[in-house]
């Protein structure tokens, strides 16, 4: 689903293989989601899209790592259980304008920042997700 990135000379890389593959790449995605929701969850510029989601936010925190995993090059956990994701379908039911997309953004790059992302990694994952973003956006 992820285009490779490139690293240092002709080696091309994915993200996954870039926040440490098959011995960290989960982990770090793990943390990363776990992040992102209790950003989502806490902070008050959140507060519109958070209210998109259900009370309990366990389903959205293992689909979006399920998901995550296998967009940066890892294992397709979320294929293998629920098929192709459909993401512009699934979201649909909900208002997703431009102001839900930044809202989505600024939670997923202050949970980056938390997570002591790269910068250079954070920058390049933060425009490939912004495009993901960007299309769920249906008003």
């Amino acid at each position: 689903m992820l285009n490779k990135i490139e690293e240092a000379g002709s080696r091309k890389s994915t993200f996954f293989d870039l926040l440490g593959g098959e011995a960290h790449g989960t982990e770090q995605i793990h943390n990363l989601v776990e992040a992102f929701y209790d950003v989502m969850d806490t902070d008050p510029k959140a507060a519109p899209i958070r209210a998109m989601h259900a009370a309990d936010l366990t389903s959205a925190r293992e689909k979006l790592f399920m998901f995550l995993t296998g967009w940066t090059g890892g294992p397709q956990l979320y294929i293998e259980r629920y098929g192709h994701p459909m993401l512009r379908k699934r979201h649909l039911p909900f208002a997703i304008d431009e102001s839900a997309r930044d809202q989505w953004m600024y939670c997923m790059i202050k949970a980056m920042h938390q997570q002591g992302f790269d910068e250079a990694l954070m920058t390049k994952l933060a425009e490939q997700l912004y495009g993901v973003a960007d299309f769920m956006r249906n008003q």
